[in-house]
């Protein structure tokens, strides 16, 4: 019994990873289920065809029929496994609600860590899903986002020769980083192989090709594994991870990694993270920005609203006082060598630095009164993970939002430059015309 008993054990432990880190990547979860029938059936068969005898002798027993039997069995049995539906893969357990508007779907794949495909909603409108839901889009609310993300993370520091870029997805953050002409090296840290290798091509217009980018290098790792093992350091970092809700993903947002984030970065670097306020709460929202000004307490937070609705935010940090010299960075996109990052920006309703940095929402002391309750974030709790679980299906980004900015006022010293500017910039963010 006790052989028996280890023997079943250590098969079910070679056999799960095998089958998560082999023949699914491999074949797919169709054929790995084939696969699993006709072993079945193998084993079947070999025992209709061999028999103990006293003294523990073999012998050949004659099954003929039984075993044609079995054999037809197992192949009617492999021949109804159906291949794993697009339609769950892209969105999971809202799949049934999305049946009759899902779009054509262009690719979906089955990897080691995560499933994801691409679908086309309507022509030139792309989908890039992971998790069982959409993770990005060239939807104009989400490459708003995506593009405010990428180009503050190369305009607002000094310099950014080096940056990373935590979550690969449909690249069109890293591409935003990679067409920054001061920016020499793009590290990009993904956790599943197949997103870059495949996914992002499918987006290769929106994002500028950045897979193929010469000076962008791709890391196929966790991000913390990789923050903790590189020696390498970065002028600025930039996080765009899936929801907090995900398996993992809350460990992308706890006081921990944010201290391990610091540490890999340069003097005078920054730090910007996207946090959504759709499908969330706002104790999850309230948590995720208290952890990370816990951790950077001289950051901002910038709006990205859609129809004049709250819809996400980027966080930016620093170890110094933050400075944005609004001035500087529009001499910079007045450049010729700055003419594709000022398409860019205008592409997603940015024509100046002024409308860029009118978004501005508050910063810790804004915060103060709003997050009195709110509940930090720490790798032995993950707290956020639980908080935002329960608002998965929650639609109160707006009102999320006018609750964050309520006491936003324009932050004096944050932002420097002439004083016309400044003052046109100070109407900006008081009349809340963004």
């Amino acid at each position: 019994v006790g052989s028996v008993y280890a023997a079943n054990t250590v098969g079910a432990i070679f056999g799960s990873i095998l089958t998560a880190v082999v023949f699914i990547p491999t074949f797919g979860t169709q054929q790995t289920q084939r696969l699993l029938i006709g072993i079945v059936i193998l084993a079947a068969l070999v025992s209709l065809a061999i028999e103990f005898k006293e003294g523990g002798k073999l012998q050949l027993r004659a099954k003929g029929a039984m075993a044609l039997l079995t054999l037809g069995f197992g192949i009617w049995m492999a021949s109804t496994v159906i291949p794993i539906p697009s339609l769950l893969i892209g969105y999971g357990h809202n799949a049934a609600n999305r049946y009759w508007d899902h779009g054509e779907f262009l690719f979906w794949g089955e990897g080691i860590n995560s499933s994801m495909a691409v679908s086309e909603v309507r022509p030139g409108v792309r989908n890039y899903h992971n998790a069982g839901k959409v993770q990005a889009s060239s939807e104009p609310q989400d490459m708003r986002l995506q593009r405010m993300l990428g180009h503050m993370t190369t305009l607002l520091p000094e310099r950014a020769d080096s940056v990373l870029v935590i979550g690969c997805g449909a690249g069109v953050t890293a591409g935003a980083v990679s067409i920054g002409p001061n920016v020499q090296k793009v590290t990009i840290a993904e956790i599943e192989r197949k997103v870059p290798e495949f996914v992002a091509k499918y987006f290769g217009e929106h994002n500028y090709n950045v897979v193929d980018n010469p000076k962008v290098h791709i890391n196929i790792d966790d991000a913390r594994h990789f923050l903790i093992s590189t020696e390498e350091t970065f002028d600025a970092i930039t996080s765009d991870p899936f929801d907090p809700w995900v398996k993992g993903a809350a460990t992308l947002y706890t006081k921990e990694f944010w201290e391990l984030a610091r540490s890999k970065l340069n003097p005078g670097g920054v730090i910007t993270v996207f946090v959504q306020l759709y499908e969330s709460t706002e104790a999850a929202v309230k948590s995720e920005v208290a952890t990370f000004l816990d951790v950077f307490p001289n950051g901002a937070v910038f709006s990205n609203t859609y129809y004049g609705s709250g819809y996400d935010v980027v966080m930016v940090g620093s170890v110094e006082p933050l400075t944005i010299d609004v001035d500087a960075i529009e001499q910079r996109l007045a450049s010729p060598e700055y003419a594709q990052v000022r398409q860019s920006l205008s592409e997603i309703g940015f024509n100046s630095a002024l409308q860029l940095f009118s978004t501005f929402a508050g910063r810790k002391d804004e915060f103060a009164g709003w997050l009195a309750d709110a509940q930090i974030n720490r790798d032995r709790n993950l707290r956020l993970q639980y908080l935002a679980g329960l608002g998965a299906n929650y639609y109160i980004q707006d009102q999320i939002h006018r609750n964050m900015i309520q006491d936003r006022r324009y932050p004096e010293g944050m932002f420097v430059g002439n004083p016309s500017t400044l003052a046109a910039l100070r109407a900006l963010i008081e009349s809340g015309i963004w």
